[in-house]
């Protein structure tokens, strides 16, 4: 016949009446019956071979081995209990670090809120916020310096893995009193002879906004260059000329400067992404903050007025455009 082993409701038993201190309690504790548990403590003695209690008539006490076998017994649970708590901690990220990036606009505004909510979610994770211009960023996810970043793209990214969050069309800015405010929608032509606030030079919106230019035969008037859309719609304001900037800056900078924000012809699209290093595995924290962001993302886009909306909605996926 093959020997017993030991089980869990061996254990269980066991303990039970331990700290019960009678086969009767530690039944009702267990939720069966006495019976039940004087055939499981049976059965561990004759297991191991040792007298584990003392009995005097209908009353029960620990022997001395019995007594040994429990602080064993006890050890046991203590790591079991460890590797609970271990388990959760790996649940809810304790002692993960996260470093995250963006351009200074969204590390200040979009980012820093996908941090808190994902900082109330999940409060063990240390979290880093890292801000830099766009090929910066590019470089720190490239390089994996950042685990993920928030973005903003006019052309392709190198070397990253990228998660489209949506599609917009950039937007036309000018001074609040600005001739050009009449017009419902704004072309290149529009803008011929008008001074404008341009992007810097090898940027990629520059890039993308000479060639739209270029191709309507309409030759640009630059009298500025600014980088953020901040410094861009500053110089707008202050009557410097007229500019292309993406929607969520335009909007945002709208509640603190004195311009007019009108839709352009033919689209300039910005994608909003999630950038992660190449040949990066995406972790369950990884995916846990991409949640964030693009929930962030996308509930900053619901308040936008809805002109600055993409007209067609697309269904949301891997890699494509969930607006646009």
């Amino acid at each position: 016949m093959a020997q017993r082993r030991m089980t869990f409701r061996h254990i269980e038993a066991f303990r039970a009446v331990m700290a019960a201190g009678s086969m009767t309690e530690a039944a009702r504790q267990l939720h069966t019956s006495q019976p039940q548990v004087s055939r499981l403590i049976a059965q561990l003695e004759a297991m191991t071979g040792l007298p584990l209690f003392d009995r005097s008539g209908s009353r029960l006490s620990p022997s001395l081995d019995g007594t040994r076998f429990h602080a064993e017994v006890d050890r046991a649970f203590f790591g079991l209990t460890s590797l609970e708590a271990a388990a959760a901690r790996i649940r809810a990220f304790g002692a993960e670090r996260l470093r995250v990036a963006a351009m200074p606009r969204l590390a200040g505004g979009l980012l820093a809120r996908a941090v808190a909510r994902f900082k109330a979610e999940h409060p063990d994770v240390t979290v880093a916020i890292h801000s830099g211009d766009d090929e910066t960023v590019n470089g720190w996810i490239s390089s994996g310096f950042c685990d993920a970043a928030l973005t903003m793209l006019y052309g392709d990214a190198l070397d990253s893995r990228l998660e489209h969050v949506l599609t917009m069309d950039c937007v036309a800015v000018l001074p609040r009193d600005h001739p050009l405010g009449a017009r419902p929608r704004l072309g290149p032509e529009d803008f011929r002879g008008i001074p404008f606030v341009a992007s810097p030079l090898a940027s990629a919106l520059r890039s993308r906004v000479d060639a739209v230019f270029q191709t309507a035969g309409v030759e640009m008037t630059i009298t500025a260059e600014a980088g953020l859309g901040a410094a861009i719609c500053t110089l707008v304001s202050a009557g410097l000329g007229v500019s292309l900037i993406n929607p969520l800056a335009a909007y945002e900078e709208a509640k603190v400067s004195p311009i007019l924000i009108r839709p352009f012809t033919p689209a300039l699209q910005v994608r909003f992404a999630l950038l992660f290093p190449p040949d990066h595995t995406r972790s369950r924290l990884m995916r846990a903050f991409g949640a964030c962001a693009r929930a962030i993302l996308l509930e900053e886009l619901a308040h936008l007025p809805d002109a600055a909306l993409p007209a067609v909605p697309e269904a949301i996926g891997n890699g494509r455009r969930i607006l646009g």
